[in-house]
């Protein structure tokens, strides 16, 4: 839908500077993902650590012409003749008045979503449930936040029939926007559990929070077995129709009358307003189960026939809720987006590739199956496509479908081949010619896409390690809460990003905007540069046969000794180098590296200043035991030795010098010496050193199994025989091992790994390339995932088990483990 300016200037109630025409038919938050400047609207949103208005000039000059504004620009008129401010008091707010206005516009279902989890399976099954007969506009993968919900319901268009949005909040007070902007006519909560539940009183205070979103809703789906949740729903003053399910009490709306699991699929017999009814799920797990119920619920009161669910839900396909990254075959890059295809998602995934940094100036290529369930006839849906494709620098077109095909003429890009299915790409020479390309795949599974995904990718090992680019985020933003909003950021990327693979991380911390990258050595730095990272880069331990390659790269180094000092200026002085950054290091007790504040400063900045080939941009320190509340007191020493030895090196140069000793225990321990800049190290990667605990877990380590044996209790497994049985067991041998990373002291029982959730301690010793482990009571089969560590086996039991710390373990996992990184 377009909106004029007129239109949104009085919708938003805002004060018009400017006179020139304008159409919306787009609104940004993020400058970044600009796509059609000529009817995009710009919110200038400030948050705690970043401000909107600071990227006007720029999304100006790229042809942006309408802005809603807090504060005008200076000389506005001049400066941007031809623009639009619209001038509110709180530009967020009246982001989410826009998208409110908007949903008044239509008079048709609309689901609203909340719970601690299972929202976005819910909202993608009741998408794959309703689709079929209804036009259905979802939430893009998990818009649920307070600007993630109006730019989902913006969406909502002359096609829709049905509207299927989630709401997230994590503190008390938020529900109320979100309801407003979706008013939902049918409210969901699909479950309670522990997430942000630091913020809230009880579980209780939690659940009336996010019951506030189904206040004016006509109908309520809940699941009654869940004891907080019906009685909060009980005492909560809802008029609308109340639609239980439970698998314990006959008398709710849905009764569950059996669940009945067999291999790979469950029947669930119900009872629905009397009638009784059954449909096949394809999958097992209990969550799957309890999302099921729900959506078949909200399908029913919808309008769909238990006929129609009991057709369509065994074809319900798994919610990958992640958008992976993966090395491809012939220098490829793919970035798999293949569990859904609509315009909306297809848009979001186009942004992310576009905003990859790529040196090698590979071409980026999009292969992209027929789109179904659009509401657009495909002449009209394909010109879309086309145009967002142009705009996202797509520079080579696969289309594989039908449809597609038949729509070939609308695709506005000179390199591009159609094909009626996947089969026929796949024998094409258009498949076997693929080089060197950042390759997006975005097709439904029903074309194939999955082993389309198989063939591209490199084969390196059964062994990986999945990187969760969202929890690197995460635990940005958790540090940088403590974090004042003008205070700067360095983030550790050296050993491979602590063996996450330092390139793709890196993408993601410059892309989040940080200050600095570390690295230890100037290799590291040149691989990050080739990669097309563009912002500061910090040398740690900069080796003096590699001072050219610094400033060739415009790498900055640290500075620690005086020998050090007076190569790196004779270096840049025969390079006719002036004013190089570099980073001094004082040493205030770690007794590692660094100039001594109490009696090298007088000389340090003597020579400092008989040069002008180099220039100190910072001058930093690191606290010996942050991480522990029992040396306090030599912290406080050391930061008393810092201030001193900084401060007088500050006041002999007349440029700012930024100040930094807080690590990432420091920043959570002493966020009252933050100075200048912080230093992120392990607690960017998931691990808080202050007590050893996860945070928000990057890493995961898997492997499979490779093969079981049947080994009687009076055999021994492994070499040396030091794997002795006590009992007839179930062995399986596993392929990774010490040359992987997986420590030998782990074997002979010391530790375990999980499958299908239960441990399996470790048989024998660990070979260079398998281990074997006990399987023995467990329910698996050859080719089953293995956890090594991750998200439910944490590293920290490794390290602890190892008697040391998680850098060990994470830095040694080998580079012959295949990284497969992902987002939400």
């Amino acid at each position: 839908m377009v909106y004029t300016i007129e239109k949104v200037t009085t919708l938003i109630g805002a004060r018009r500077y400017g006179e020139s025409d304008g159409n919306v038919r787009w609104i940004l938050t993020d400058s970044r993902s600009l796509c059609f400047p000529e009817e995009t609207l710009f919110f200038a949103i400030r948050s705690e650590r970043n401000d909107g208005h600071k990227y006007i000039a720029d999304l100006y000059r790229r042809g942006v012409r309408s802005f809603v504004v807090e504060v005008l620009p200076a000389d506005w008129q001049k400066d941007y003749p031809d623009a639009n401010f619209l001038k509110v008091p709180f530009a967020l707010e009246a982001l989410q008045r826009l998208a409110e206005r908007h949903r008044d516009e239509f008079d048709i279902p609309v689901v609203g979503i909340t719970g601690s989890n299972g929202k976005t399976v819910v909202k993608e099954w009741l998408y794959q449930l309703l689709s079929p007969s209804m036009t259905v506009t979802r939430s893009p993968r998990s818009y649920n936040s307070q600007i993630g919900v109006p730019l989902s319901v913006w969406l909502l268009s002359e096609q829709s029939q049905v509207g299927v949005f989630e709401a997230g909040i994590s503190q008390p007070g938020e529900m109320e926007s979100l309801r407003d902007i979706i008013q939902p006519t049918v409210g969901v909560i699909t479950n309670l559990g522990a997430a942000h539940q630091e913020n809230f009183k009880s579980m209780a205070d939690k659940c009336h929070e996010k019951l506030r979103l189904f206040h004016d809703s006509k109908a309520i789906v809940y699941p009654y077995d869940d004891e907080v949740i019906r009685q909060c729903v009980e005492s909560y003053d809802y008029k609308g129709e109340q639609i239980a399910w439970s698998v314990k009490d006959p008398s709710v709306r849905l009764f569950v009358k059996s669940v009945d699991k067999k291999n790979t699929q469950t029947t669930v017999t119900y009872v629905f307003n009397g009638v009784e009814s059954a449909y096949t799920l394809p999958f097992i797990d209990e969550a799957s189960v309890a999302n099921s119920i729900t959506c078949a619920a909200v399908a029913l009161h919808l309008g769909l026939t238990a006929d129609e669910i009991a057709q369509r839900m065994p074809a319900i396909e798994p919610v990958a809720m992640r958008l992976e990254v993966k090395e491809g075959q012939h220098g490829c890059t793919l970035i798999n987006d293949s569990y859904n295809s609509d315009v909306n998602s297809l848009d979001i995934a186009l942004d992310f590739m576009n905003r990859r940094p790529d040196h090698e100036g590979r071409r980026r290529t999009l292969i992209l199956s027929d789109i179904y369930q659009s509401g657009e006839d495909g002449d009209t849906l394909y010109k879309k496509v086309s145009e967002l494709a142009v705009k996202r620098g797509v520079q080579k077109f696969i289309g594989v479908g039908p449809e597609i095909s038949r729509c070939a003429d609308e695709i506005m890009i000179e390199e591009k081949y159609f094909f009626d299915d996947c089969n026929s790409f796949i024998g094409s020479t258009v498949f076997r010619s693929l080089r060197d390309e950042v390759i997006l795949l975005k097709g439904s599974r029903k074309f194939s896409f999955d082993r389309l995904t198989e063939l591209l990718e490199q084969k390196v090992h059964e062994t990986i390690l999945e990187v969760n680019l969202n929890s690197v985020v995460k635990n940005l933003n958790y540090y940088r809460s403590y974090m004042k909003p003008t205070t700067k950021l360095v983030c550790m990327v050296k050993a491979d990003a602590y063996g996450a693979g330092s390139v793709e991380v890196a993408k993601t911390l410059q892309d989040h905007r940080v200050d600095y990258l570390a690295v230890a050595v100037a290799d590291e730095g040149v691989t990050l540069r080739k990669n097309g990272i563009t912002c500061n880069i910090m040398i740690m331990n900069p080796e003096m046969t590699a001072f050219k390659t610094m400033f060739d790269y415009k790498l900055e180094p640290e500075v620690y000794s005086f020998r050090l000092l007076d190569a790196l200026v004779k270096a840049a002085q025969k390079e006719g180098i002036t004013g190089y950054p570099v980073h001094i290091k004082l040493d205030t007790g770690m007794h590692r590296l660094g100039f001594d504040p109490r009696c090298d400063m007088d000389e340090l900045i003597s020579r400092l200043k008989h040069q002008n080939a180099i220039i100190p941009r910072s001058v930093f320190s690191h606290f010996v035991g942050s991480d522990s509340d029992d040396f306090d007191n030599f912290s406080a020493m050391q930061f008393k030795l810092f201030d001193e030895g900084s401060k007088k090196l500050q006041s002999a140069f007349s440029h700012k010098i930024l100040r930094h000793m807080d690590n990432s225990a420091g920043i959570e321990h002493f966020p009252e010496r933050q100075m200048d800049m912080c230093r992120l190290g392990l607690g960017l990667y998931g691990i808080d050193s202050r007590d050893n605990s996860v945070l928000n877990t990057v890493s995961t380590l898997k492997t499979t199994i490779l093969q079981i044996h049947h080994v009687p209790k009076e055999d021994t497994v492994g070499y040396s025989r030091k794997g002795v049985l006590t009992r007839d067991s179930v062995i399986g041998a596993i392929p990774i091992g010490y040359a992987d990373g997986l420590n030998r002291r782990l074997g002979c029982g010391h530790c375990y790994c999980l499958v299908n959730g239960q441990k399996a301690p470790y048989v024998g010793n660990i070979c260079m390339d398998v281990a074997m482990i006990d399987l023995t009571g467990i329910d698996c089969k050859e080719g089953d995932t293995v956890e090594i560590f991750g998200e439910h086996l944490p590293v920290t039991v490794l390290s602890d088990v190892l008697g040391t710390i998680p850098y060990e373990v994470l830095t040694s996992i080998s580079n012959r483990v295949k990284r497969v990184y992902f987002q939400d």
